[in-house]
């Protein structure tokens, strides 16, 4: 079937956008994917959708990320169900952007806690289950079968943004966070990457021309997303490929860190972004 058949993925946020991309793509690979996402409709939508072909199984399991046992517990269902976990790509996120002088501690914390410690917390969760795996096959005198995780990060993170001081700090924690586990865990055969991403067309990028800013709502609250139409024209007037990117765009570049031609790469950050940097 595809480069990743019997493998199993875990894929946070992948109910819309740049997730559910992800997700099917490593579901036409041959992976069976845990598809997460904040809403339980969203999940199932993008489970249906991998179950209704030919190929390997999904599971749903709807949740927020920054719950203190997501981690946990969605390793355990992933190793419940198929007994054994190989990928996983910490992609759940959002943006809340003011300058940093309307910047609350909420706000702060917020972005930290879903791009930082949730990634943190879900990693630290499946790495007892690396370790155990990688030392099975020590004593069996085996190689490890290389496993992959790839963390999302943002040219925010790297170069930073405008109005975007905890987001970039969050987007950048990933980057560290990165650099600390792929020297971690190089021993247990696990690699460790992250993607950057550049202007992506999103919900969260979405534009608007008659004034009416747009919105998203996260866990009962609305956060202003996108910025006017003229905006998105000057940035895809500084970007090299002159256009924004798209989901297929910013998904076939975590694709490359989950299959095997990428088993002797760790600790990058591959920035997805039409050559553009902020």
């Amino acid at each position: 079937m595809g480069k990743l058949n019997s493998k199993v993925a875990i894929v946070t946020g992948s109910g819309r956008g740049i997730g559910r991309v992800i997700a099917l793509k490593l579901a036409n690979e041959g992976a069976h994917v845990v598809v997460n996402d904040l809403d339980a409709d969203p999940t199932a939508e993008v489970v249906a959708e991998i179950n209704g072909g030919e190929g390997p199984e999904a599971l749903g399991f709807q949740g927020d990320v920054t719950d203190k046992n997501f981690g946990d517990d969605i390793v355990t269902a992933a190793l419940g169900k198929y007994g054994r976990l190989d990928i996983i790509v910490n992609n759940a996120g959002y943006i809340w952007n003011t300058s940093i002088i309307n910047h609350t501690d909420e706000q702060w914390d917020a972005m930290m806690d879903v791009h930082a410690k949730a990634p943190f917390r879900l990693l630290r969760a499946a790495g007892a289950y690396f370790r155990a795996e990688a030392k099975k096959a020590q004593a069996e005198g085996k190689d490890a079968p290389c496993r992959k995780v790839v963390n999302i990060s943002s040219v925010a993170g790297v170069f930073g943004g405008a109005t975007q001081c905890s987001y970039s700090a969050g987007k950048a924690a990933v980057v560290g966070l990165t650099k600390a586990l792929c020297k971690e865990w190089g021993g247990y055969n696990v690699t460790v990457n992250a993607v950057a991403f550049g202007l992506i067309q999103t919900r969260l990028t979405q534009t608007w021309d008659d004034g009416e800013k747009k919105s998203i709502d996260v866990k009962g609250r609305e956060f202003k997303v996108g910025f006017p139409e003229e905006s998105l024209e000057h940035i895809i007037q500084n970007t090299p490929l002159r256009r924004a990117g798209r989901p297929e765009d910013a998904a076939g570049a975590v694709l490359l860190f989950c299959l095997p031609e990428s088993d002797f790469i760790t600790g990058e950050v591959l920035v997805a972004s039409g050559g553009m940097t902020w």
